[in-house]
Formats: structure tokens, sequence, C-alpha cells
């Protein structure tokens, strides 16, 4: 077990992810009386990532991080939070990293053991809830295009080059085979809540859920499955796919029709001018064509009023805008009821 329990209350709520996509959904959810449980992908290969796996060769701990500072206890120093969250922009060879991957390769060095330099770090900082790996092998991501192009990465899948980014990925799986670790696959088994997302459907999600054990936790699993939509599409990755589309192949990496609720947003909540930047990239607001006869449905208002403006030294893309915490923790936690 990684990090703390909260008492059990209203249920245990797993969230299945990585990115800023689950730590958004984790800062809700730990101001709410569950037992919450992150399961993490460990598959990044991107930017400071890149470092820590090829000249520490470490595993990936910036999905780890994100994860662990949004479960950080309020009562952990707020100067360890920054710290964590800080990223160098001068230096060579070190800008663009920051201090909590650097920290916990640190921490691997002296305790000669990274699952261990994970516990550690989630003591510091008094975690609200359990961070778990989906794995503890040392993987990377590969996606089959409809051209038949293999690309092998994470990092290059999740930002293409020009000549693939418009063909459709059709096969996701990892080089070597990963197994899932025992404790991703425990807390799943244990849910009475499994959240998908949100984040990049493929880098994100569907990365985790092709794991060997995973698909099979989940649905052996007697938690009602929920997941929460995309706000908009992501170039390379999603180009042109509708609710149905995203939803489709969640259930198509679960092995069936697993999904039992999606949490939509309702269009027309964000600025044209933030539409606009995005289909300068060729991103767009994801269409809302789901059948409410075929899955439960529940639409609200989701998004963040914020939109995300990223320091000089992360070179890696990222969404302007996101759900927000607290509108999505809310719509998550009443289905427990």
């Amino acid at each position: 077990m990684l990090g703390n329990k909260k008492t059990k209350n209203m249920g245990k709520v797993v969230v299945i992810g990585g990115g800023t996509g689950t730590y958004t959904a984790l800062m809700g959810l730990k101001k709410h009386p569950i037992e919450l449980s992150a399961v993490v992908s460990m598959m990044d290969s991107g930017g400071s990532n890149r470092i820590i796996r090829d000249e520490f060769g470490l595993l990936p701990t910036s999905d780890i991080r994100q994860c662990m500072v949004a479960l950080a206890s309020d009562d952990s120093s707020e100067v360890l939070r920054k710290l964590f969250t800080y990223r160098y922009e001068h230096g060579t060879g070190i800008s663009g990293m920051t201090f909590g991957n650097l920290f916990m390769a640190a921490l691997t060095d002296i305790f000669e053991d990274q699952e261990r330099a994970i516990k550690k770090t989630c003591e510091m900082l008094n975690i609200q809830g359990n961070i778990y790996p989906v794995t503890y092998d040392n993987v990377h991501l590969v996606a089959r295009y409809d051209n038949g192009q293999q690309v092998l990465g994470e990092h290059y899948i999740d930002e293409p080059d020009e000549a693939i980014a418009k063909h459709k990925i059709v096969e996701l799986g990892v080089i070597p085979e990963a197994k899932a670790s025992n404790d991703a696959v425990r807390a799943i088994r244990g849910a009475d809540l499994i959240v998908l997302g949100p984040g990049d459907l493929y880098t994100s999600i569907a990365c985790n859920l092709i794991i060997d054990g995973i698909s099979e936790a989940i649905n052996k699993s007697r938690a009602k499955v929920v997941y929460v939509m995309n706000l908009m599409t992501r170039w390379g990755q999603t180009v042109s796919y509708t609710a149905s589309d995203h939803l489709g192949e969640v259930n198509k990496y679960l092995g069936r029709e697993r999904v039992d609720v999606v949490l939509m947003n309702k269009n027309g909540e964000i600025s044209k001018d933030t539409i606009r930047r995005y289909e300068e990239e060729g991103a767009y607001l994801v269409r809302d064509d789901l059948n409410d006869k075929e899955v439960c449905v529940v639409r609200g208002s989701f998004v963040s009023s914020s939109v995300y403006k990223k320091p000089k030294s992360d070179k890696l893309t990222r969404s302007l805008i996101r759900h927000d915490p607290d509108k999505l923790a809310k719509a998550i936690v009443n289905l427990l009821k």
C-alpha cells in the first residue's frame, strides 16, 4: 500500500489513468468521505521522463508525482508541494526537469529500490489515499495505425509527426508484455466505483487497460464503471472522434461493453477564443452523439473556467482547458449514492 487510507465512508473509489486528468479528478475527490485510490500509468517516455528512463534507468515518475501532489494532505508543507511541482528553467541537462522526479530518483539510489522510494515519498507528503503504479515492469507503449505503420514510445504516440497524425490508431500494445501490480488489481477488485479518465484516450487511459490483469480485474469487479469523457479531441490520437467513438474504444480495450456511466460536459461553456486556439492545433469539441438507451449518460457543467498556462520550461503539449475538480468530483460521488 502506498499512502494512508482514509476512513471508509461512502465507498471505495479507484481512479485509473495518468497525467493532468487523473490529477484533476483526485484533487476534487480527496475532499469527500471516500476511500480513494489511484492506479497510475507507467509508460510515459517524454520530457523529464525520458531522462529518468534513459539516463537513470528507472520507471517514469511524472504521473505518480502528479498524483502525490494531488493527494498530499492539507497538513503537508505548502513549500514541499510547490517543490514537487517545480520545473527547472535553466541549466544544461536539467532544464525541463521537475524537482519531484529528481527527488524520487535520489531516494531510489538511497534505498536501492524504486517501489520503496515511491512509498517513502507518499509518507513524506502524507497523501490522503493510495497510489498504485499499474505495473512495475519496464515497458514501452506501441501503437499500430490504419496504414500499417507502428510507432514505439508513449511520447511519439502522444505527439506524432505530421505524416502519422492523420491516421487512426487501430491497435495498442506494450513491449515487452507487462503484468499488473498486485496492489492495483486488489484495489480494482475491491472497488465500489471505478473511474476511467479524464485524460488522453490512448496514452492515459487505454494504456492501462492493456496491462495484463487490469481489464480482467475491472470485469470481475462488482464496481460501477464510470468514463469521464474528454472535453476536446486530440490531434494525432482522436482526430474527428465523437463521444461514441471514445466510448467504443474504451469498451474495446476492456474486452466488452463494461462502462456503466459516461460523464459528458455540455457544449457551449468554453470560450470561442479557446476553441479557436484548439482548432489551430487540429483539435475540436467532442461531439455528444451518445445513445442514452445504450449507456447511462450524466450531462452537466464539468469544465473549469480557468485556462491553463504552462511554464516556459515545459516543452510538452498540454491541455488549455480542463475539467473542474469540484464539479467532477461531485458528479462522481453522487453515483455512489
